[in-house]
C-alpha cells in the first residue's frame, strides 16, 4: 500500500470537503435504517467543512434534528445541499464510522452531533 504525503492527504480531504460544500445551501447528515428510510436529519453549516490539516477536515456547526422521524439507524449519508449522497457511513454504538449513544431513535427525539471529522488515510 502506498503512503500519501501530507500534501496529498490534504488534497484528498479538501476534495471530499469541496463535494460536501457544493450547492447553494447547507448539506445534511441523514441517519437511515438498513432499508434507507430517514430516521433523523441534521444540517451542516454552510460551508460544511473547512480546509484540511494533516489530512483531516472538520465539520463546522451541525444543527440537531429536534423532531426525529424515528427508527433504528444503521447508516448515515452525508449529502450536499442538493441531497446528492457524497459519503455513506456505518452507524452503531461502537466500532462504526459514526458512534451514537443508541441506534434506536424514537419519533420526536432530538438527535445531535457535537463534532465530525473525516480523515484521509496515510
Amino acid at each position: 500500500m502506498p503512503t500519501l504525503s501530507t500534501k496529498a492527504r490534504n488534497a484528498g480531504a479538501d476534495g471530499i470537503a469541496a463535494l460536501m460544500n457544493e450547492g447553494a445551501g447547507a448539506g445534511q447528515l441523514v441517519f437511515r435504517t438498513a432499508g434507507d428510510v430517514e430516521v433523523a436529519t441534521l444540517v451542516f453549516s454552510d460551508p460544511a467543512f473547512g480546509a484540511a490539516a494533516a489530512g483531516v477536515v472538520t465539520a463546522g456547526a451541525i444543527t440537531p434534528d429536534a423532531s426525529a422521524t424515528g427508527g433504528t439507524t444503521t447508516k448515515a449519508t452525508l449529502e450536499d445541499s442538493d441531497a446528492e449522497v457524497m459519503i455513506t457511513a456505518t452507524v452503531s454504538t461502537s466500532g462504526a464510522d459514526i458512534n451514537l449513544s443508541s441506534t434506536a431513535i424514537s419519533p420526536g427525539d432530538t438527535v445531535s452531533m457535537t463534532s465530525l471529522t473525516m480523515t484521509m488515510p496515510a
